[in-house]
């Protein structure tokens, strides 16, 4: 925050307290490995020091961490990355919990549903700061908040996939919305039913993604972008940013809860989450 509104705010009183960014890059230590250094925050994500794989206590964690870093006013531009060779691996067993059988009766809501709308709600409507997402590799699903990035980097290795349908579900969480949103219903339509990922340069040709780097080059190049956009005048950034995110804004607010309802009846009417 410019040191004028610091000032201002300790002569007048009685502003709340923002968040800390020692306080939380701590609290989420488990799934981001945080920096932040002339207002440009990265978030590099990992499980254990390595790539991260995605658990139910990551999709929650992820959800909350995009309030805390977008109502951090020394925010000023994300950049959001993996670990080591690839985005997001196999589940992580220790992250999945106990057997749909002894889950609480409000599971399915509080990290199905819940989780799974606030993962999109609070990026797009809760960081209000420009977003620079670096695709490392591949994933194994959930690379929608990296094109919901305002500019999407990503390694010649980097795959992008649904795997829903293939998964015996319903591609209802968001994956399924930004790729009808960049690259039309039909060709979304042929990657939701066959579960085809794809690859960085096809990305690239769809209009997914900005550039395509080699794997030494992409967080360098995030870096790079980000110092350019930070020097310019803070209140154009973010009103920058506003602009490039208004199409996502509508989007979820027609489609997001849509897809999720049927995602999440799927799972409970096949006997999968319950």
């Amino acid at each position: 925050m410019p040191k004028e509104l610091d000032d201002w705010h300790a002569q007048v009183g009685g502003f709340v307290a923002r968040p800390n960014f020692d306080t939380y890059a701590e609290k989420y230590a488990d799934y981001f490995v945080m920096q932040r250094r002339n207002g440009i925050i990265e978030l590099r994500m990992h499980t254990d020091g390595g790539p991260a794989r995605f658990g139910f206590a990551m999709h929650n964690a992820w959800a909350q961490a995009w309030q805390e870093i977008g109502n951090d006013p020394d925010n000023e531009v994300l950049i959001l990355t993996g670990t080591g060779d690839q985005w997001l691996g196999v589940p992580d067993p220790t992250g999945a919990g106990p057997a749909d059988a002894t889950r609480p009766k409000d599971f399915a809501y509080e990290h199905g549903f819940y989780d799974m709308t606030k993962l999109l709600e609070n990026f797009v409507f809760g960081i209000d700061i420009p977003t620079i997402a670096a695709i490392n590799g591949p994933s194994i699903a959930h690379t929608e908040f990296a094109l919901l990035s305002d500019i999407t980097l990503a390694a010649e290795t980097a795959t992008i996939i649904d795997p829903h349908l293939l998964a015996g579900s319903a591609p209802g969480d968001g994956q399924q919305l930004t790729l009808q949103e960049l690259i039309g219903t039909k060709r979304a339509a042929y990657h939701l039913y066959t579960g085809l990922p794809i690859g960085a340069q096809q990305a690239l040709e769809l209009g997914l993604v900005n550039e395509v780097l080699p794997a030494d080059r992409l967080l360098p190049r995030a870096w790079e972008l980000a110092e350019m956009i930070v020097s310019r005048p803070r209140t154009a950034r973010r009103l920058t940013h506003a602009i490039a995110q208004r199409p996502w804004k509508r989007r979820l607010v027609q489609d997001l809860g849509f897809g999720a309802a049927h995602e999440a009846f799927g799972l409970y009417a096949d006997g999968i989450m319950h």
